[in-house]
């Protein structure tokens, strides 16, 4: 049991959701049940947790928790308060991507931040960025409904995670300038006991297999022979392709795993370019 890693989860919300989604593509077998906060996974030797997201940094710090999936909006605003300094990111993994904004409502002048009372969710890394950028203004702390502040009278700016923009919208306020992108990531206790670091090694390279395969594309095609080169540059992020003859001597296939997403205009220009029979195929795990 002392050898069992221990992962951190949100315990609710589409981060959640998406990080239980990525364990399980990674062969982390499990069953959730509804307030039940520790999970065992019996196909791998690990132990889920399922605590509140701004919990996840201080425990993975302390060693509680051996791993950790959580944005990085999260970490930042928990490392600046609390001079975490036991916690490595080992991986990006490109889903609940937003950025943190600044945003006003529709119709104020703007000129600067100065002076300005500012509400939110993140006042470490907002007064971060205003030392920073050596801008005097008054943060305030507001833990939910960081948008309805400005039309009570609370403040003349807010700074509030935005992902589509259609909540600003909806609120009627105007996004000004980012303060930073976040997303989810992987995250480590640096002092993994020595009998868990094979295991941890094992899961992250098995999550980066996950998320590695979620925009590449399994490109097939029939190519002329004399116009493999040109062919080949335009498969995007290809680093080696499978030439194979076929029994029209004047042609041959090409197959491709395409690290980077495959756009309809790519394969218009690989067929203006004599590629036939393209075939793009989905790619469920890429273990490099």
């Amino acid at each position: 049991m002392k050898d069992r890693l221990t992962i951190a989860l949100q315990k609710s919300g589409r981060l959640s959701i998406e990080s239980q989604s990525v364990l399980k593509k990674s062969g982390v077998k499990f069953q959730t049940r509804d307030g039940k906060l520790l999970i065992k996974s019996n196909s791998f030797p690990i132990d889920i947790l399922f605590v509140r997201d701004d919990d996840i940094p201080n425990l993975v710090n302390n060693g509680d928790a051996d791993l950790a999936i959580i944005g990085q909006n999260e970490l930042l605003e928990k490392t600046l308060s609390n001079n975490l300094n036991q916690i490595n990111t080992l991986l990006n993994l490109g889903f609940s991507k937003c950025r943190l904004s600044f945003a006003i409502p529709e119709g104020m002048n703007f000129k600067t931040l100065k002076d300005m009372k500012i509400a939110t969710s993140y006042p470490n890394i907002v007064q971060n960025y205003l030392n920073k950028n050596s801008i005097n203004a008054y943060v305030s702390d507001i833990q939910g409904s960081v948008e309805l502040m400005p039309h009570i009278g609370i403040c003349d700016c807010i700074c509030d995670l935005v992902s589509s923009g259609a909540t600003l919208e909806a609120n009627n306020l105007r996004e000004l300038e980012t303060i930073m992108n976040s997303e989810a990531v992987l995250i480590a206790n640096k002092n993994i006991k020595t009998s868990k670091q094979q295991l941890a090694d094992t899961l992250a390279n098995r999550i980066k297999g996950v998320i590695n395969a979620r925009e590449s594309k399994y490109v097939m095609l029939n190519a002329p022979l004399d116009n493999v080169d040109v062919i080949c540059k335009l498969l995007p992020g290809s680093e080696s392709p499978t030439i194979i003859p076929l029994e029209n001597k004047d042609k041959v296939a090409i197959h491709s795993l395409c690290q980077e997403p495959v756009f309809w205009e790519t394969m218009e220009k690989l067929k203006e370019n004599g590629a036939s029979s393209i075939l793009v195929l989905p790619v469920e795990k890429v273990l490099s």
